[in-house]
């Protein structure tokens, strides 16, 4: 193996694979804070850039799950109606948390403020259940 010294110049496939298209990990969207409360834990998600009515958050057997879309168009033209810059971006993204089997979709508040979703999810008292004793008929 040869190892090749860096240049500290511009680097062609360095740059290019700064693009966001090639450098895409998980939790770049949705950044989520979770944080507990008396009562409720308050989920905050940012999601910049998206509207209110393209968000969607479900509760269904015991998962809160948040999905949110994007259709974006950025077009400009010049005095002759021809495009100078086209640009679209479309996406969706979802994430979902366990919250319990316990909460119903009435449990949950949801507010989005300055591109942030926040949720809050009321703590609920999990209930023992206590197996039932079933015992064997002993003859004779």
């Amino acid at each position: 193996m040869m190892l090749m010294p860096r240049r500290n110049e511009f680097d062609l496939f360095d740059n290019m694979f700064d693009d966001p298209f090639f450098n895409r990990k998980e939790n770049k969207l949705m950044k989520t804070d979770i944080k507990e409360n008396k009562d409720n834990f308050e989920i905050a998600v940012d999601l910049p850039g998206y509207e209110k009515e393209n968000i969607q958050v479900d509760v269904s057997e015991g998962y809160i799950t948040i999905n949110a879309k994007m259709d974006q168009k950025n077009d400009e033209e010049d005095e002759n109606g021809k495009f100078i810059r086209r640009e679209r971006y479309s996406g969706e993204c979802s994430r979902s948390f366990y919250v319990g089997e316990d909460i119903e979709p009435d449990d949950v508040k949801a507010s989005f403020k300055n591109g942030t979703l926040t949720l809050k999810v009321p703590k609920k008292e999990e209930k023992e259940q206590i197996p039932e004793k079933k015992y064997i008929e002993i003859e004779g």
